[in-house]
């Protein structure tokens, strides 16, 4: 089963677009320990809300990859959960086919790459790596943070079709031409997910980061064609994790069967 049809069928039967972040504060080092049973508790609290796990550098680097990560990929496939690994994969081709191995050798499902740095010598050995051993790549598209716009907003001269476009809609025609699992567009950005829906259609689902704690809301994101909400701080610092990723989620399901009628 692919990366893509996975999260469609886990999406599916728990009811839920969200993939929580697992993201902490800074621990110092003597913590880790505390800093993983925190990690492993509010995954089996929130476990029934969600569709997948991401995780990032808050956890790779205190944790370190082949010990405390693989725990939690292991913990995450126990939930019967997709594990995403958001390292932005950004360097040349023979770095990012190491970079890429390690991590599916610890169990991710699929990794998130940027397309800044091309296709030949640069994301080519991610895809064919990660579609032979039937992962995921997911591309960073537009990210919800204030200054995206330096980067995937400015005006580029596509030497390929001769014309002046946006970053991100370049990264959005890559996304297809590519056939990337997944695109991620910042939630506190609903005009540029529209954008970039209106371009990727149904054929690569829109990832959406930013809610809550960024001022991202999962209504509108929904709405503006986000197929996935991706959830970090507002869920890992709740006093009660799994309260508020039960109703985050029973939200979205009130929107949804009220769109149905």
């Amino acid at each position: 089963m692919s990366f893509k049809v996975k999260m469609e069928t886990v999406s599916k039967e728990k009811q839920s677009p969200v993939v929580l972040a697992l993201d902490f504060p800074f621990h110092a080092p003597q913590e880790r320990t505390r800093l993983l049973t925190k990690a492993q508790r509010v995954l089996e609290a929130v476990h029934p809300y969600i569709c997948a796990v991401k995780i990032n550098h808050h956890l790779v680097l205190p944790l370190g990859t082949f010990d405390g990560v693989q725990k939690l990929v292991a913990q995450i496939h126990e939930k019967g959960l997709p594990a995403i690994m958001d390292c932005k994969v950004n360097d040349i081709g023979s770095t990012n086919q190491v970079i890429a191995e390690y991590y599916f050798a610890t169990g991710f499902d699929a990794l998130i790459a940027n397309p800044f740095i091309g296709w030949e010598e640069g994301l080519k050995p991610i895809f064919e790596i990660a579609h032979k051993q039937q992962r995921g790549v997911i591309l960073l598209t537009y990210m919800s943070h204030k200054g995206a716009k330096e980067g995937y907003g400015q005006k580029i001269y596509e030497e390929e079709t001769s014309k002046v476009t946006l970053q991100y809609l370049s990264f959005a025609e890559k996304a297809l031409k590519w056939n990337a699992d997944g695109a991620v567009v910042g939630a506190t950005y609903p005009e540029k997910i529209r954008e970039v829906h209106d371009i990727l259609g149904e054929k690569v689902p829109i990832y959406s980061p930013g809610i809550g704690a960024q001022g991202g809301v999962a209504e509108v994101a929904l709405n503006a064609g986000a197929r996935y909400l991706i959830v970090g701080r507002e869920v890992t610092l709740a006093e009660n994790p799994a309260e508020t990723a039960k109703k985050l989620c029973e939200k979205i399901r009130r929107l949804r069967n009220a769109q149905a009628k």
